[in-house]
């Protein structure tokens, strides 16, 4: 049977013995029969940080670019990420298209429910200096206040979680209690994200690079802890979740803010078409594997005994 390398803030699935093919490392990607969630490699977190990034400039693009307003878009983002949580709870199996659209629209959301909890639309957000569109266009807590609602959110999941007794590591996630738990940190945790990375950007001094940086190192540091074995593995994944959020959102401002605010003038829509590009190409390069292996694990099956 072939061996997954190792892999970053990851633990393998076991899995039978199966065909060897030059070209696919079927432990990698290997599911549990009953887990509905991939296997934690480096392209996972390639794909987490485009999948977040996309969700901040994708959600300003709505809100601020086409002027839709806070309360509209986080509204409608809302709804889709609804939509695509049904999808990914009713399949039956690991679908990583459905997985990384929930991802994508939870950040999405979290961009625009962050920015209508902290902000109050007024012209130092926007660079045309405009009203936005229909509703209220923020809550005006500050970043400070809504990390701190957040925050708070989320520990209370993790211990809701935790006594419910089910285990938080991705590949034992296998019932629907636990798989809706896990979606509900995944979207409260992408909107503190976006809370803590629009600090950095705006308000801490670091601009967008510094902040994006700082985000990078700390990452770097969970990395490097990943190989200290009285550290948690788990404990380590979500911490670099959570992180990989503030960092898609100060990259995601630096891409598209203005070169005065110290961003690189890129824009939403060109931003976005990017990172799309690259969370699609990930997703179908994903899902082929994904097939091959489902294809060969088949082929290994003992063929039934006659009757």
């Amino acid at each position: 049977m072939q061996r997954a390398g190792l892999t970053l803030l990851g633990m393998s699935h076991s899995l039978p013995p199966l065909p060897s093919s030059p070209d696919l490392d079927l432990e990698e990607i290997g599911q549990a029969a009953t887990s509905k969630l991939p296997h934690v490699t480096l392209l996972f977190w390639v794909l987490k940080i485009a999948a977040t990034t996309l969700g901040e400039t994708g959600g300003d693009m709505f809100a601020q670019t086409l002027q839709l307003g806070y309360f509209l878009t986080t509204i409608a983002l809302f709804l889709v990420f609804l939509v695509s949580l049904v999808a990914q709870m009713r399949s039956k199996s690991y679908q990583p298209a459905l997985y990384w659209a929930v991802i994508l629209t939870t950040s999405m959301a979290g961009t625009t429910i962050s920015d209508f909890m902290n902000r109050d639309a007024s012209a130092q957000y926007l660079s045309s200096g405009t009203s936005l569109g229909w509703g209220p266009q923020g809550l005006g807590l500050g970043y400070p206040v809504g990390a701190a609602i957040l925050s708070a959110m989320l520990l209370a999941t993790f211990a809701v979680w935790r006594a419910t007794g089910h285990p938080f590591s991705l590949k034992k996630i296998t019932s629907f209690r636990a798989e809706l738990l896990f979606w509900t940190a995944i979207l409260i945790s992408n909107t503190l994200g976006t809370s803590m990375g629009d600090f950095l950007s705006d308000s801490s001094g670091l601009g967008y690079a510094g902040g994006a940086l700082l985000i990078a190192s700390l990452l770097a540091v969970i990395a490097a802890l990943k190989f200290v074995p009285r550290v948690s593995n788990v404990a380590l994944f979500w911490a670099a979740f959570v992180l990989t959020r503030p960092l898609g959102a100060t990259v995601g401002d630096f891409f598209t803010k203005p070169t005065v605010k110290g961003g690189l003038g890129l824009g939403t829509y060109g931003a976005s078409a990017v990172l799309l590009a690259v969370l699609v190409s990930g997703i179908v390069w994903l899902t082929v594997k994904e097939r091959r292996a489902t294809a060969a694990l088949a082929a290994s099956a003992p063929e039934p005994a006659a009757a």
